[in-house]
């Protein structure tokens, strides 16, 4: 027997239970992974409530990443007692996800913990820093460096924006952290944050084109406030988008495009090839300040998930939040 959170749609209404299962109700995959952490992210907390359409098919196991141990494999690509992370794929979503103590995946979905790296160290990153460090990388490709000016950060506070406000500054990049919550400013700060910037200042409407303010850009949160941030980038800047936490809609033009040669680019970490997985986490083994995760991560139960789940859906969650399965 195992302990799992499940969703189940009752009424039309999810409603998600602490269930102790056997080990036959997994889905038959080919690596089977003992769990220890799991972590808590905007998709997760829109699954769990139901406040999203994140689960089309119940029963589901919500979760989109995980860290453990190989227990039992039949692919030649792992073996019983290799340390593994899963994050993306449909993960949580379509397939059984983290939120169990035992979890059945496809081996292409798992890549090797990084040799040194710490397991809840490696969900204290997570989706969201591995979203961070591609969108960093991102920049990089775009031709954006320490030198070419500042970098702004929307959503600054949450699990992506904190993990790319630590980054970026660790890597010398002058960084201006959007937020919506004054209280958050020492935080962000901390974190490396130069200047803060209000999420009522970037959520006003924009003309087609502003003030050339930003070199780079990451992007969780979409709508009215990246169309500001496109409005507002130096000629030849380069947006890394990878949320839509405002909304899914860009009231903008083409002209921040044509008259700028500004670079508008989407960044995906669930479908993300294996290989640019593996550099990306890498990079954040050596790149992301120790630290910082101190600062931004909170360690969590099972139990505890659909209370912070709610949380997260309304704002009132910083940083990181890890699910510890070993309890």
């Amino acid at each position: 027997m195992f302990k799992a959170l499940v969703l189940n749609e009752v009424e039309g209404k999810t409603v998600s239970a602490i269930e102790n299962l056997e080990l036959d109700a997994l889905p038959q995959e080919e690596v089977l992974v003992e769990v220890d952490y799991s972590s808590l992210n905007y998709k997760d907390g829109l699954a769990v409530t139901g406040a999203g359409k994140i689960i089309r098919n119940f029963p589901m196991v919500p979760g989109i990443d995980l860290v453990g141990t190989v227990k039992e494999s039949a692919s030649e690509q792992f073996k019983a007692g290799d340390k593994v992370i899963m994050t993306g794929w449909g993960v949580g979503e379509n397939y059984w996800g983290g939120y169990s103590q035992l979890a059945r995946m496809k081996a292409e979905w798992l890549v090797p913990l990084p040799e040194g790296m710490d397991p809840r160290w490696s969900m204290e990153i997570g989706t969201a820093g591995l979203t961070a460090m591609l969108c960093v990388m991102a920049l990089e490709e775009g031709g954006v460096k320490p030198e070419s000016g500042p970098i702004v950060v929307t959503g600054a506070a949450g699990g992506v924006g904190s993990v790319a406000v630590s980054i970026l500054a660790g890597l010398g990049y002058e960084v201006h952290a959007v937020t919506g919550r004054a209280e958050t400013e020492a935080y962000l700060r901390e974190l490396g944050a130069s200047e803060i910037v209000s999420r009522e200042s970037m959520a006003e409407k924009s003309r087609p084109l502003e003030r050339q303010r930003w070199a780079g850009a990451v992007d969780t949160v979409g709508d009215a406030i990246l169309a500001r941030v496109l409005a507002e980038m130096n000629y030849s800047g380069v947006v890394a988008a990878c949320g839509l936490a405002a909304g899914y809609k860009l009231p903008t033009t083409v002209m921040p495009f044509i008259l700028r040669n500004v670079r508008l680019q989407g960044v995906d970490s669930v479908m993300c090839p294996v290989d640019r997985r593996q550099q990306a986490w890498q990079r954040l083994q050596t790149e992301l300040p120790a630290k910082a995760l101190g600062e931004i991560s909170e360690l969590i139960a099972l139990e505890e998930v659909p209370d912070y789940a709610d949380k997260i859906i309304n704002g009132q969650v910083r940083g990181r939040v890890v699910v510890d399965l070993k309890k």
